[in-house]
């Protein structure tokens, strides 16, 4: 772990006190009248160690898609977000989605990325390859349909920074966008 990483770690709560009365700290869910369609089952996403996921991969289960950084203030939810993922595991698929977008603070290889996460954080949940995940042309096709209310029936907030959340039913409806300053066990909330 870098010195800006160590900062930013003990940094971290003065940053979620700091947001908590920020659009960062937004959480939005469909109208109740909305119309729900799934993800398209075609949209797949390449992970870090070389697989492909789909969501036919987490059938039965919510999936919570996360954009994240390593070299960001938000980057200890890493070790929320591993709790999230050990408490419901029979219920709950997180997917890291690493991006430089922001203040580029995810600057590193995939492999660096994988092992900066597993070995500061513990993390186990599946990261993907490095992707982008703001509007526009090179916005991966997931991101471009969770960021569109044509194509998921309601939502058009794209991430506000790194650790935005999207929540999808076993279904793959989504259900909810979170902030980056939303700690991620608040997102537990819609899977009990």
């Amino acid at each position: 772990m870098s010195l800006r990483q160590s900062i930013l770690r003990k940094a971290y709560p003065l940053l979620m006190k700091l947001s908590a009365s920020t659009s960062k700290s937004r959480i939005l869910f469909p109208p109740a009248d909305a119309t729900l369609p799934p993800i398209p089952p075609d949209l797949t996403l390449q992970l870090n160690d070389g697989a492909c996921w789909n969501l036919a991969e987490s059938q039965g289960k919510f999936t919570l898609l996360v954009n994240t950084a390593s070299d960001c203030g938000y980057t200890p939810q890493y070790t929320q977000l591993q709790q999230l993922a050990d408490d419901f595991r029979d219920t709950l698929l997180i997917i890291g989605v690493p991006a430089n977008e922001f203040k580029k603070q995810e600057p590193g290889s995939d492999d660096e990325i994988g092992q900066f996460c597993s070995r500061n954080y513990g993390v186990t949940f599946p990261i993907a390859r490095k992707t982008s995940v703001i509007r526009g042309v090179t916005q991966h096709p997931i991101y471009n349909w969770l960021t569109h209310a044509h194509a998921n029936g309601w939502n058009d907030h794209a991430p506000d920074w790194n650790f935005s959340k999207y929540l999808l039913s076993p279904e793959g409806k989504l259900l909810a966008y979170y902030g980056p300053a939303v700690e991620p066990s608040v997102c537990a909330e819609l899977l009990r």
